[in-house]
């Protein structure tokens, strides 16, 4: 039992300090746009799509990697490979420098991420997956929103070298804490499971969620945080970017704290059950969204606060519903995953089952801010929060209906 308990902390800091590593980047882009000062637009554009092009490539190798081989050693790998990337942030001194540093962290979170959630996964019994997979969340939440917090603060008073240096001074103790406690794992898996797993009848039922959730979730979240931020005349509430890190840091806060409880009472009462329940209450609180200010003037809510300074009633509302989407999410996503641990972690191939996961994510990752970006310059932002709501509660009530007729209307509290 402390053996396995140790593994599950090593596991648990890989994920921190690898959401670390990403959250604090995420931070830092616009300002190595103004350092760097990119001329082309496309050159603008593969600052964001080079990390994420660089994911969508290496998820099918390394989860047959870790479902052929040894699922330690990939995590190690991924642990260096991320070492690497993070150091060579300082020396980048151009544009196409930084774009291929950002490609090689895209393979290094790929890496961490998936081994790390396949192995919580494989260690985990049926009963408490969700719960540990909602604890590895967790510590990701948790790096986010130090990371968002520490980051320009960093940067201001140290510059790069001390940023990416914190980042390496995280990733080396859950490397060797992988390297100590994580047992090699000795399940090897011949051929090519993640062409069997993409036509898993379970995961398909999944996926018929998890593709419209995704354009639900890509929108709002990221959004939400440019409706606090962006100027009046484009339809925000033009908060200065102290309140629009409080608005943020709501969502992230919730997750964190919610994700354990939620997945333990998905082990315990149905994970599709979670699934469904928490798609649904997302979509619901994102429809509200645009009503913050309408919300703040009816209850008389405070336009000024201490250190934050004047914004206005809308402010607690937008701070209140960005909560509620961390709860609603936080029901969802422990669920969601042990659903696919649950799928890979018999001999199936637990982390293909995983890459499949990250991989139906991506169309709607990826078309959803254009679709975004239309509706803010066209019909206005607000929206963005309806049809991201729209999409949320459309795939839930699309999986309801493919689960219902594939496996029955009791599926929803068996699963």
């Amino acid at each position: 039992m402390q053996k396995n308990r140790a593994q599950f902390y090593a596991l648990y800091l890989t994920r921190f300090a690898s959401g670390f590593g990403f959250i604090t980047l995420a931070a830092l882009l616009p300002t190595y746009l103004n350092v760097l000062d990119p001329q082309s637009g496309i050159v603008v554009g593969l600052f964001v799509s080079g990390l994420t092009a660089a994911q969508s490539v290496a998820v099918i190798p390394l989860a047959w990697s870790g479902d052929r081989y040894d699922k330690r050693t990939v995590l190690l790998f991924s642990l260096v490979v991320s070492i690497v990337a993070y150091a060579s942030f300082p020396l980048v001194e151009s544009s196409w420098g930084f774009i291929a540093a950002r490609a090689l962290q895209g393979v290094a979170i790929t890496g961490t991420g998936l081994i790390t959630l396949a192995l919580v996964g494989e260690l985990s019994t049926a009963d408490t997956r969700a719960n540990h997979i909602g604890k590895a969340n967790a510590a990701r939440f948790a790096a986010s929103i130090l990371g968002t917090i520490s980051a320009t603060a960093l940067y201001e008073r140290y510059g790069f070298d001390v940023v990416f240096g914190v980042i390496v001074a995280l990733l080396i103790p859950a490397l060797v804490g992988v390297l100590l406690f994580v047992e090699r794992d000795d399940t090897r898996i011949e051929g090519f499971p993640f062409a069997d797993m993409a036509l898993n009848r379970k995961l398909l039922t999944l996926t018929s969620f998890r593709a419209q959730y995704a354009v639900a979730v890509t929108m709002v979240r990221t959004w939400i945080v440019v409706y606090a931020g962006v100027e009046a005349a484009k339809g925000g509430l033009a908060y200065a970017p102290i309140a629009v890190g409080v608005v943020l840091i709501a969502e992230k806060f919730t997750n964190m704290l919610c994700q354990p409880f939620t997945g333990r009472l998905s082990d315990d009462y149905g994970r599709a059950l979670f699934v469904f329940v928490g798609g649904g209450i997302y979509g619901l609180v994102a429809l509200v969204v645009p009503s913050a200010p309408a919300i703040g003037q009816a209850l008389s809510l405070p336009a000024a606060f201490p250190v934050l300074g004047a914004l206005s009633p809308a402010f607690l509302p937008l701070v209140g519903l960005n909560a509620l989407l961390g709860i609603a999410d936080s029901f969802r996503e422990p669920a969601s995953m042990a659903l696919f641990a649950d799928e890979g972690v018999d001999g199936a191939g637990v982390a293909s089952s995983f890459g499949v996961r990250e991989l139906v994510w991506r169309p709607g990752s990826i078309l959803a801010p254009i679709l975004a970006g239309i509706l803010m310059t066209g019909p206005g932002i607000q929206w963005v929060f309806y049809v991201g709501g729209i999409a949320s509660i459309s795939g839930v009530l699309t999986f309801f209906g493919v689960l219902s007729y594939s496996y029955g209307s009791e599926a929803l509290t068996q699963w």
